[in-house]
C-alpha cells in the first residue's frame, strides 16, 4: 500500500519526454541544415567557377582598357604631328609663292626657279608624310573601333554572368524554402502515424502498472521481458513483444516508403554494477537486452532497416534515489518511434 501510494503521489515524469521531443526537433533541424549545406556546397562550386570566369573577363577588360588608352595616346600624337606637318606645308607653300613673286618681279627667274623646284620637292615629301600620317590615323581609328566592339562584347558577357549569379542565388533561396516545407510536411506526417501507433499500443497493452507512457515513449520495466541480470527474453516477454510487433507490422504497411522512420529500442539498467564473463558492465547488459528485443522483432517479420537497438547502461536514470523502487523504475526497456 505504501508503494502504490508513493507511485500515485509522484505522478508521471514528463521531463524525459520533453527532452526527447527537443532532441527530435534538434535532429530535424540538423538534418535540414546538413541537406541545405550540401546543396549550398554544390551551388557554391558552380558560383565559384562563374566568379573565376568573371575575374578573367575583368582582367581582359582592364588589358583592353589600357591598350585603348595607349592607342588613344598614339592617335593624339599622330594628330599633333599631322597638324605640324600641315602647318609646315602651309608655310612652305607660302614661301614658294613668295619666291615665285620675287622671281617674277626681280628678274631672277633662274635662281627663283631652282628655289621653287627645291620647295616643290620638299612639298612633295611633306605631302607623302601627311599621307602616311593619315594612313596611320585611319589604321588607329579601325583598331579603336575593333577594341570598342570587343569591349562591348565583354561587357555584355559580364552582364550575362552577373545575371546568372543573381539567378543562382534566387534558386538557392527557393530550394531552401522548398526543403523547409518538405521537411515540415514529412515531420507532420510521421507525427500522425506515431499518434496512430501509440493509440493502437494503448489499446493492445491496456492499463498495466509495469508499462508507462513517458512523453513520446512506451516504458516497460525490464522484469516484463527479462530475468534479473539476464538478456534472454522470457516467454511472457515474447508475448508482449508479439503485441508490439503486430502493431508495428500494420504501421509498416501504412507509412509511405519515402518517409525515413525507425523504432528505437533503448535498454537501461540501475546504478548497481554488474561484472561477469557475459556482461562486464551495465553497458553490455543494457545493449544486449535492447538487441534481444530487436532480434525477436526481426524474427516476427519487422524490417531490420526500421529497427535500432541502443544501450544506455545506468547513465539515463528516471529516478536518482538509491531505493529499491528507484532501482526498479530505472531498469527498463523504452520504445520510441522516431525519424531515421
Amino acid at each position: 500500500m505504501a508503494l502504490a501510494r508513493n507511485r500515485r503521489e509522484r505522478g508521471v515524469d514528463y521531463w524525459p519526454g520533453f527532452v526527447d521531443a527537443l532532441s527530435t526537433l534538434l535532429l530535424g533541424i540538423i538534418f535540414l541544415l546538413s541537406l541545405f549545406s550540401i546543396v549550398q556546397f554544390y551551388l557554391s562550386q558552380e558560383i565559384s567557377g562563374k566568379d573565376t570566369a568573371l575575374q578573367r573577363l575583368n582582367a581582359q577588360i582592364a588589358q583592353l582598357t589600357d591598350l585603348l588608352s595607349l592607342e588613344k595616346t598614339g592617335r593624339s600624337n599622330l594628330e599633333e604631328l599631322l597638324a605640324n606637318v600641315r602647318s609646315n606645308l602651309a608655310a612652305t607653300e607660302a614661301e614658294r609663292d613668295r619666291l615665285r613673286g620675287l622671281a617674277e618681279g626681280a628678274g631672277q627667274a633662274a635662281a627663283a626657279q631652282g628655289k621653287a623646284s627645291e620647295l616643290a620637292s620638299q612639298l612633295d615629301l611633306e605631302k607623302q608624310s601627311v599621307a602616311r600620317a593619315l594612313a596611320q590615323v585611319e589604321l588607329l581609328n579601325q583598331q579603336i573601333a575593333a577594341l570598342r566592339r570587343q569591349l562591348g562584347a565583354l561587357e555584355a558577357a559580364l552582364e550575362v554572368s552577373e545575371k546568372r549569379e543573381r539567378d543562382s542565388q534566387t534558386r538557392i533561396a527557393d530550394l531552401g524554402n522548398r526543403l523547409n516545407v518538405a521537411l515540415a510536411q514529412r515531420v507532420q506526417e510521421l507525427q500522425r502515424y506515431r499518434s496512430d501507433f501509440f493509440g493502437r499500443l494503448r489499446q493492445i497493452l491496456g492499463d498495466r502498472p509495469d508499462v508507462r507512457i513517458v512523453g513520446d515513449r512506451f516504458v516497460f520495466q525490464s522484469e516484463v521481458f527479462f530475468d534479473p541480470g539476464q538478456a534472454v527474453l522470457k516467454p511472457e516477454g515474447r508475448a508482449e513483444v508479439d503485441k508490439i510487433a503486430n502493431a508495428l507490422l500494420e504501421l509498416e504497411k501504412q507509412i509511405p516508403s519515402d518517409i525515413a522512420w525507425v523504432m528505437r529500442v533503448d535498454g537501461h539498467t540501475d546504478i548497481r554494477p554488474i561484472s561477469n564473463v557475459q556482461f562486464p558492465s551495465n553497458w553490455e547488459l543494457s545493449a544486449a537486452r535492447a538487441i534481444a528485443v530487436v532480434q525477436y522483432m526481426i524474427s516476427r517479420g519487422i524490417s531490420p532497416q526500421h529497427l535500432v537497438a541502443a544501450g544506455f547502461g545506468e547513465f539515463q536514470p528516471l529516478d536518482t534515489e538509491k531505493t529499491d523502487e528507484a532501482f526498479r523504475r530505472n531498469r527498463r526497456i523504452e520504445l520510441k518511434l522516431t525519424e531515421r
